[in-house]
């Protein structure tokens, strides 16, 4: 009887996510070890405080927001003087407030309408000190003002999608050293979030099932990808990762709409979002990185079969020719290794 042909050692593997219906391949052969991360960062150039538009608030755009401790303040004539958190409209933003979309077809081939919307900076006090490096009562406010002004952007005109991101270090976007979030509302869906609710609409009604609930489950059982758990949160590092040390944190309990949050849930949101963050800070030495939101649109339909949840990516490595011809990620480290790291690491 012929033996059979030795099964080859390969040097990657090809994962499918299954919200996106992309491939990536997770480069193990040429794997590296977690500390290697740890990459050189380029720095935006600091300004001192006296410069900085962030910390001259008062130049800055009326407040629609202002937290003081935990608390929301008075809006007023300006800004409170013990302000904490506050959200400002950007004084250069990519979306602005208009009545009309005003579409208009050229050439019976192209379209365009107005980037009618609202952008708003959420900026915190410290001019140094990141979310990484908050307590959790700070982190919390954050979160707090997220929901606010989601909350309120959700009624107005041609909001049918809202934006909530954060950039960190330049190999992440962000311009101004100052830490800061960002607010945009679209009366377009992000083409990801389209995505994610078609694939999730199509695995519960042919499965009953949330996609991510089942995720979810399967991850706490095997347990060799989650770097944090609580009574009502789950952060783990995705089974098909994206890049290398990519964290996901999600609800237990299947829940929708971001904005519908209790405060009971925003307190373990706090605390496995805040363990997140700072376990990437202290394993990879603060890295740049980029969170975002999704969550079910507010354009007035039902999206009960989706699951909000946060993404952290950080910037670990450079896009090149493959990746952006293939549109396929090339991770060289196995999420299940950059989550032992993580959990390791004592915060």
């Amino acid at each position: 009887m012929p033996k059979k042909p030795k099964q080859p050692k390969f040097p990657s593997e090809l994962r499918f996510d299954l919200i996106s219906k992309d491939w990536v391949v997770i480069a193990t052969g040429r794997a590296k070890r977690p500390e290697s991360f740890k990459a050189e960062k380029r720095k935006i150039e600091k300004v001192p405080k006296s410069k900085c538009p962030f910390c001259q608030i008062a130049t800055q755009e009326k407040p629609t927001l202002i937290f003081a401790n935990g608390k929301k303040a008075p809006l007023g004539r300006g800004t409170s003087r013990d302000w904490t958190t506050v959200s400002i409209p950007n004084k250069y933003p990519a979306f602005l407030p208009y009545p009309r979309l005003d579409k208009r077809i050229e050439g019976n081939l192209y379209q365009t309408v107005n980037a009618v919307g609202f952008h708003e900076v959420v900026v915190t006090r410290d001019h140094e000190k990141q979310l990484a490096q908050f307590s959790l009562k700070q982190v919390k406010e954050v979160i707090d003002v997220y929901q606010e002004r989601y909350l309120d952007l959700m009624k107005k005109d041609f909001v049918n999608h809202i934006s909530i991101f954060h950039n960190h270090g330049f190999e992440a976007g962000a311009s101004i050293a100052h830490p800061h979030s960002q607010i945009i509302t679209t009366p377009l869906v992000d083409v990801d979030v389209q995505r994610a609710l078609l694939s999730s609409e199509k695995h519960y009604k042919t499965n009953r099932k949330c996609v991510y609930c089942q995720m979810n489950e399967w991850e706490r059982k095997v347990k060799k990808r989650v770097i944090f758990e609580n009574e009502k949160f789950l952060a783990i590092c995705p089974f098909a990762s994206k890049s290398a040390f990519q964290i996901i944190v999600s609800p237990k309990s299947h829940l929708s709409y971001f904005e519908k949050t209790t405060e009971k849930e925003k307190e373990q949101l706090t605390e496995a979002f805040g363990a997140a963050l700072k376990k990437l800070y202290k394993g990879l030495d603060d890295p740049p990185y980029n969170f975002y939101l999704h969550t079910a649109p507010c354009d007035g339909k039902q999206y009960d079969y989706y699951h909000w949840h946060w993404t952290i990516l950080p910037k670990t490595a450079t896009w090149a020719g493959f990746e952006l011809g293939a549109r396929m990620e090339i991770s060289t480290i196995r999420p299940e290794k950059a989550a032992e790291y993580l959990r390791k690491q004592k915060i």
